[in-house]
């Protein structure tokens, strides 16, 4: 493992792609604070057993005490933050014409006013620094519109537009701002969204040109290069697809899975 001072924080880290962003920039020598609604015991036990110095973040990123909060429990412990990762997220999968007031209103919360309030606050300290990396985690619904997801889909695209907006405002004072948007990744959450019913495996498998899922992994190792000013100090403002083609293709079905070989 590298040796390094720098601190990330990551938001939904107990599980999914949130814990492996975390372990992997452990890997890269970063010092972590770990967030998720409660503590992520089981993140911290793997962060400790391989010898990071680590901090547990829980805490609601859309409440604003608690994101005050954080700010100050990571400054008290390391005295420093040099990247934030926003990737705590949830799935609404409702017909819009059924997304009711409160749908809408918890997805956004959870999905873009929690960001915006972790980029506001941990922003400053990265600002009075003159340094830093913040890393949103959208989705390729955050680039194009997936039936029956209104609520995610605006709070995706918002969470893109908000990227660019600090990209503009803070990449003079030394802060980057860029986002990853993954395709379809098999974790828990989509176990639990496959469980209602509306896609399988087959139908993702069938839509990306690279004919799978994306892992934890792979997004993860994007995070870590947009993250780390050595390998992406001039890189500002962008969208970087982590879905194996599904953005860039705009092929029919038929031919695209001509072109998988099936």
């Amino acid at each position: 493992m590298k040796e390094r001072e720098e601190v990330a924080v990551v938001t939904g880290a107990a599980r999914g792609i949130g814990r492996r962003v975390a372990l992997v920039l452990a890997e890269e020598g970063f010092r972590i604070a770990a967030n998720d609604l409660t503590a992520p015991d089981e993140t911290m036990d793997e962060l400790r057993s391989a010898g990071t110095d680590a901090l547990a973040l829980p805490g609601d990123v859309s409440d604003e005490t608690t994101v005050r909060n954080m700010v100050a429990a990571v400054t008290e412990e390391f005295g420093r933050v040099d990247v934030l990762v926003n990737n705590a997220g949830i799935s609404t999968i409702v017909p819009a014409e059924d997304t009711t007031l409160a749908d809408w209103n918890g997805t956004l919360a959870v999905n873009l006013t929690g960001p915006f309030l972790m980029c506001r606050e941990f922003g400053r300290v990265m600002l009075e620094a003159g340094s830093g990396s913040i890393v949103n985690v959208s989705s390729v619904a955050g680039l194009l519109g997936v039936g029956d997801r209104a609520a995610y889909n605006a709070s995706k695209h918002g969470l893109v537009g908000l990227t660019r907006t600090l990209a503009a405002e803070w990449g003079g004072r030394g802060v980057r701002a860029n986002a990853v948007c993954p395709g379809w990744v098999k974790t828990e959450m989509d176990d639990e969204d496959q469980a209602g019913g509306g896609y399988t495996d087959r139908d993702i498998e069938g839509r990306v040109p690279m004919a799978r899922f994306a892992t934890p992994e792979d997004v993860a190792r994007a995070v870590a290069f947009l993250a780390d000013p050595g390998w992406s100090g001039f890189v500002n403002g962008h969208t970087l697809s982590v879905d194996g083609g599904w953005f860039g293709d705009g092929s029919w079905e038929s031919l695209r899975h001509r072109k998988q070989g099936r």
